[in-house]
């Protein structure tokens, strides 16, 4: 376990490395307009409600890709029949959700010519789907695709979505890491890394802050496409027609002070609770993608475009650090200095996994996160890497700003990182 985490503590010294060798034209390039680049012409998801309880309670995952691809459709003006493939991250469907996604794309009014796959790699499944329709578009493969998540916690969550492993898996040490569930996990990274609770629940507290601030500034309003869904009232049983338009899970006055009185949920004196920790939620994100030549060619108003990713493997019982082992690789391979980017989104799986790759790697605070992250509004798993990109791409843009970053780590020990840029 020393080498394992003498291994991922690397990722400090390897970053600093890219930093000091690279003089800066990384970023000069990349914002360079090229015709073969390939871009984001729409962006959106709908709302993240609260797994159980909140406006997508009794919503199938289907149904919510359904919603954000009508809504995609709608707000890019693309002509469904030039659409040739549609990539959909998702973890609990099942069957990987496969057959239930094509059928949603043929509702939404895509024709029977546009393919559509499910993929499943874990939090970053809708990432991993942007990412292989961006390369699909590069390689020549298709013109125009959409990479997309779908999750419904709420009626798919639970003891079901792990099998049982096999002897063969149990009889390999680091195989049989790969089922320790990820709340035990981050509370062992937490005391291996010395993550005291205090910081954690600050750093919640914030998230909570700035997304309840973001909320009331409309600052989500442009990437959110708000969707019409049947709910049953828990205290009636009376099922209602609701309209949802904002994320439920972001609550005010949480503060580090309140955290601090929840209960441990993984180890009697852990630091772990369900206050600084992703909320289990709904909801679904779409990206639409194509080459910068063809958006000019369609008339279709660029966003910003795809530069490049990364995934990486780290030991499953250190799954949390993945962000911090990820992200050197994807700036290694793009020229780009820490210094560089000006917002990361980095998934708040946990406060601890998420604090710890943030000091590790040296990103100042303020640019992390800027409208909160999962711990304020949720993480529904597969859809969290599309998600990133529509939340990124909107603030770089309200903000002048031109360079981005997204991450997340990976259950099994896996961390995802890609770089965008935005236009305006």
């Amino acid at each position: 376990m020393a080498n394992q985490t003498g291994k991922s503590s690397q990722a400090q010294e390897r970053l600093s490395q890219v930093s000091s060798h690279l003089s800066g034209s990384g970023k000069q390039a990349l914002l360079e307009k090229r015709p073969d680049d390939i871009v984001v012409t729409c962006a959106l998801r709908t709302p993240i409600t609260k797994g159980g309880k909140g406006g997508f309670k009794d919503t199938q995952s289907s149904d919510l890709l359904y919603g954000a691809l009508k809504a995609l459709i709608a707000r890019s003006g693309i002509d469904p029949n030039l659409v040739e493939d549609i990539a959909v991250g998702s973890v609990l469907a099942p069957g990987g959700g496969a057959t239930e996604f094509r059928a949603a794309a043929l509702a939404a009014g895509f024709p029977v010519t546009t393919s559509c796959k499910s993929l499943n790699r874990q939090c970053s499944s809708s990432l991993q789907a942007c990412v292989d329709i961006a390369n699909a578009i590069k390689s020549g493969m298709i013109e125009i695709g959409i990479g997309a998540g779908a999750e419904s916690m709420s009626t798919q969550y639970g003891p079901q979505a792990v099998s049982e492993f096999s002897e063969l898996l149990e009889s390999h040490q680091e195989a049989a890491n790969c089922k320790v569930p990820m709340g035990v996990l981050s509370e062992q990274m937490a005391k291996a890394k010395k993550i005291p609770r205090s910081e954690q629940d600050k750093f919640a507290a914030a998230s909570f802050h700035k997304a309840v601030k973001a909320q009331k500034e409309g600052l989500f309003d442009e990437e959110i496409a708000p969707q019409t869904v049947k709910w049953t009232d828990p205290k009636t049983d009376e099922e209602k027609e609701i309209t949802v338009s904002k994320d439920d899970g972001v609550r005010e006055g949480i503060t580090a002070e309140s955290l601090g009185k929840i209960r441990p949920a993984f180890a009697k004196d852990g630091t772990i609770h369900a206050g600084n920790a992703s909320q289990i939620s709904d909801g679904a994100a779409a990206v639409l993608l194509m080459k910068r030549s063809t958006a000019e060619r369609l008339g279709q108003k660029i966003l910003g475009k795809f530069v490049q990713a990364s995934v990486v493997g780290v030991p499953p019982l250190l799954m949390g650090v993945g962000p911090a082992a990820a992200i050197p690789v994807v700036l290694q391979k793009t020229g780009l200095q820490t210094g560089d980017v000006d917002i990361w989104e980095i998934n708040e799986a946990f406060a601890s996994q998420c604090l710890f790759c943030i000091q590790e790697l040296g990103i100042p605070m303020e640019k992390i996160n800027p409208k909160g992250g999962a711990i304020a509004f949720g993480h529904p798993l597969g859809v969290t890497g599309a998600r990133q990109v529509s939340t990124l791409l909107t603030e770089l843009k309200r903000t002048k700003q031109r360079i981005g970053v997204t991450s997340m780590c990976v259950g099994t020990g896996m961390g995802m990182a890609s770089v965008w840029v935005a236009e305006y």
